[in-house]
């Protein structure tokens, strides 16, 4: 049996869209079981009125369980908290005090089991003076600065894809992990908070550095000189990637790599200082010498000669390559959907994940009767407090 480090860890999941769903799918991927609590009928947004088609769904909720219940009843509080002391986790990433508000804050989860870990996912923290701004991935990536870092001087551009979202998922993931372990080592409670703004910072960091160094903010192409990094079209038309930091040895193994041992002996170029201060020269005649020969040719030489490079992959291109299908890092779907599984492999094995999404509420019915009797089951499900999946 696959080993999975989270078994037995049940975690409750009041959110949605990406920040929080990705950290707990994390989560899930190691084998906690998470429900998700949902709207009735609608769910969580992200669905797209598509229920468990969405594809941007099932990639970050895959393996879950779907409650469906009216958070704005008392009946559905009452339902949720009394499942809280069944839980080993509670998470949340709705705007600052509004889950508090309905009753289901930190302190009032402590009450109903004294050694819960609860984490609140939030835009910009939970206090300050942008506490109660709303956040998406766009706007962690303005705020954080990468929209300057990562585009030209004077010209801030939107990225493609995001991001800030899927850092903070990755940060969510790991506080838990933490927050585990310290409730395993002291038996108490842990509360765990983090944020977009916050989770953006550990992208921001060298960029951070970049600043102090060169005494003025950086932008797209400040660190290339100190990277020593060029991203060349071969003759056939696809791009490969060189970087050589300050290695001495890779810079020798790129000039013989591009048969221009002249290069090495230049003054301009013979030293990393020298590099650095003459890069921007050095990167026509590299982009030069890339474009006279094709892709394979370069592939051979530059693996010859132990010089660190890649081929510019798509984003097809990335999930087809022999090297991530020889890692396990896909699970591909019936209908070609590619879940990326967990980062990270235990004895030798990554964690499988759950090709199926829930459908809203197809839980409900079985999770609830964890708390409350079949009368009142109907009930609520008959006044619209419950929603459960019949198909």
């Amino acid at each position: 049996m696959q080993h999975k480090p989270l078994e037995g860890i049940r975690v409750m999941e009041l959110g949605g869209y990406i920040s929080l769903p990705f950290g707990t799918s994390l989560l899930c991927a190691l084998g906690a079981e998470v429900v998700k609590i949902e709207r009735p009928i609608v769910g969580d947004d992200f669905r797209r009125r598509q229920n468990d088609e969405s594809p941007y769904f099932r990639q970050y909720n895959a393996g879950k369980r779907s409650l469906s219940v009216d958070l704005k009843s008392d009946e559905g509080v009452a339902l949720v908290k009394a499942l809280v002391p069944r839980f080993d986790v509670v998470l949340e990433n709705m705007r600052p005090g509004k889950v508090a508000a309905m009753g289901l804050g930190p302190e009032e989860c402590q009450v109903l089991r004294p050694d819960i870990v609860y984490g609140s996912v939030t835009g910009f923290g939970s206090s300050g003076p942008l506490a109660a701004r709303p956040a998406y991935d766009t706007i962690g990536h303005a705020f954080g600065g990468l929209y300057s870092l990562f585009s030209d001087e004077g010209h801030p551009q939107l990225a493609g894809g995001l991001s800030a979202d899927l850092i903070t998922g990755l940060t969510t993931a790991a506080g838990v992990l933490a927050a585990l372990v310290g409730r395993l080592k002291t038996g108490h409670p842990q509360r765990m908070e983090t944020s977009i703004m916050e989770a953006v910072s550990t992208l921001t960091i060298d960029g951070i550095t970049q600043a102090f160094e060169l005494g003025h903010d950086p932008t797209r192409r400040s660190r290339h000189p100190q990277a020593q990094n060029f991203c060349a079209p071969t003759s056939t038309g696809e791009y490969l990637a060189v970087h050589m930091s300050s290695s001495q040895k890779f810079w020798h193994s790129l000039c013989r790599a591009l048969d221009r041992m002249d290069l090495a002996e230049d003054p301009r170029f013979a030293e990393y200082r020298a590099r650095e201060s003459n890069y921007f020269e050095l990167v026509p005649i590299v982009e030069t010498e890339f474009a006279s020969k094709p892709k394979a040719h370069w592939e051979r030489v530059l693996t010859e000669e132990d010089v660190p490079f890649a081929p510019v992959l798509s984003m097809t291109d990335y999930v087809e390559h022999e090297q991530v299908q020889h890692l396990n890092l896909i699970d591909r779907q019936p209908d070609g959907l590619a879940l990326v599984r967990p980062p990270w492999t235990f004895d030798g094995e990554r964690p499988e994940r759950s090709g199926h999404a829930p459908k809203v509420g197809s839980d409900t019915r079985v999770l609830a009767l964890e708390v409350i009797d079949d009368e009142q089951l109907e009930k609520l499900l008959a006044v619209g407090v419950l929603y459960a999946d019949e198909s």
